[in-house]
């Protein structure tokens, strides 16, 4: 048994803090040790290493001198090195000052080290949260597995009223008289899907052994709840993966894509739903919501939606993949989530899509728990796209952020000397001030955006 398939005995709010935590303490965990270990390596002192913020609650020494802690407020962290200007010390320019008489205990602090050492440094921690994240999709792939060639059917699923002649491990070579392309070909498999009939039952021919056969089915794509989206009316009106809805108002559905006409057709009203869950038929009620959605050309569309994903009435066979195609596929996977954001933080700007779009600490708190209460490899998942974000975000030339301090180091190995104290001090106030402003904006967003 999934484990994270308990979460609801232990109460939504229990469990939505408890997974906000987990998945916020492992990103910032890897950031900072980012930040430490390339500093280490750069010969930069560590004086402490944080995780969490406020009173220490259990801290020890290690033999290179640095004070490894656990603080009460598990909510970020940091790395403090020896001269770190950064810190909160205030005693910093002090230290230096004296410092300054010993160049060798100089270049292990942050303030004397070379220019090449605070800059991989400071971008090492973003780094090692997309490195986090590559590893996490590559590992994910290499535990579930990617769809075999050609499409072979797996584990069944459970489906209502209809027959099912498929039998795990047939392999399928067409659909109602059809070819099915390979999946591997994006554009044509998707062709493929689109133009499946919308039938309770489709024809399946398959290759079984050494036998061709031509067997009924349910629909390659049927009304079948893969995964319910945090947030969303299906997640609030109690929707789970696995649920399969067999009629809108009144009207049955044999396909997602009947599912996906009502929904946009109903002007945003209210829908009853009738879903068949393991045996039985149950009632739901829910009203769709406006949603913007990415789309290939990077613009975003704006649609009613329920908030589910569809899944297969089947679940393809795998195949387990090399190291080295995991670890593409797990790139891959990040730069999309690079590229929708950006995607999505332009349409944002120019006023395309609304800023609602933008979640603070409660919603991606409400999403931790959401998608742990989904299963593990969910939760898991969420917090690769979650480190992708946090190392994208720490990038932006904002100063108070990584990105700002790289920035700094850019005009220092221009103008061959770093800016003026005087200027630093206003950069970083206004840097402060920004990302104040944007934590309380996103935080107004998780308050009073529907």
């Amino acid at each position: 048994m999934d484990i994270f398939s308990l979460a609801p005995q232990f109460g939504s709010l229990i469990w939505t803090l408890v997974a906000f935590v987990v998945a916020l303490s492992v990103i910032v965990a890897i950031h900072e040790y980012g930040h430490y270990i390339v500093g280490r390596w750069c010969g930069i002192q560590a004086d402490v290493f944080s995780l969490g913020f406020g009173p220490v609650l259990f801290s020890r020494h290690d033999k290179r001198g640095t004070r490894w802690q656990v603080a009460a407020l598990p909510f970020g962290g940091y790395v403090k090195f020896a001269g770190d200007a950064d810190a909160a010390s205030g005693k910093d320019e002090v230290a230096i000052a004296a410092l300054a008489e010993d160049p060798d205990k100089l270049r292990h602090t942050m303030h004397g080290a070379p220019l090449w050492a605070r800059t991989l440094t400071v971008a090492a921690g973003p780094v090692f949260n997309f490195v986090l994240s590559i590893l996490i999709f590559a590992g994910i792939a290499l535990v579930s597995g990617t769809p075999r060639e050609p499409l072979t059917v797996g584990e069944l699923h459970d489906m209502p009223l209809v027959p099912q002649g498929l039998m795990t491990g047939d392999v399928i070579a067409g659909i109602n008289g059809e070819p099915i392309p390979a999946t591997s070909d994006r554009e044509a498999y998707r062709a493929f899907l689109t133009d499946l009939p919308d039938a309770r039952v489709l024809e399946y021919d398959v290759l079984r052994g050494d036998q061709r056969l031509t067997v009924e089915g349910p629909n390659l794509l049927p009304p079948l709840v893969g995964q319910v989206v945090p947030q969303s009316a299906a997640y609030e009106a109690g929707l789970r993966p696995g649920d399969v809805i067999v009629e809108v108002d009144g009207t049955p559905i044999h396909a997602f894509d009947q599912l996906k006409d009502r929904v946009e057709a109903s002007g945003g009203a209210t829908l009853e739903l009738s879903v068949w869950r393991k045996g039985q038929t149950l009632p739901f009620t829910l009203t769709p919501r406006s949603t913007d959605e990415p789309q290939a050309d990077g613009s975003f569309a704006n649609n009613l939606r329920i908030g589910i994903v569809s899944d297969m009435a089947f679940r393809p066979a795998t195949e387990t993949p090399g190291m080295g195609e995991a670890l593409v596929g797990g790139a891959r996977n990040m730069w999309r989530i690079i590229e929708g954001s950006f995607a999505g933080l332009k349409q944002m700007i120019i006023g395309n899509i609304s800023t609602c779009n933008l979640s603070g600490p409660v919603g991606i708190a409400q999403t931790s728990g959401a998608m742990a209460s989904q299963g593990a490899t969910s939760f898991i998942n969420f917090i690769a796209v979650l480190s992708t974000a946090v190392g994208m975000l720490n990038l932006f030339p904002i100063p108070a952020l990584d990105g700002g301090h790289l920035v700094f180091y850019a005009y220092e190995a221009v103008a061959r000397k770093p800016p003026s104290d005087a200027a630093l001090r206003v950069l970083m106030s206004i840097g402060i001030a920004l990302v104040l402003t944007l934590m309380v904006f996103a935080l107004y967003n998780d308050v009073f955006c529907p």
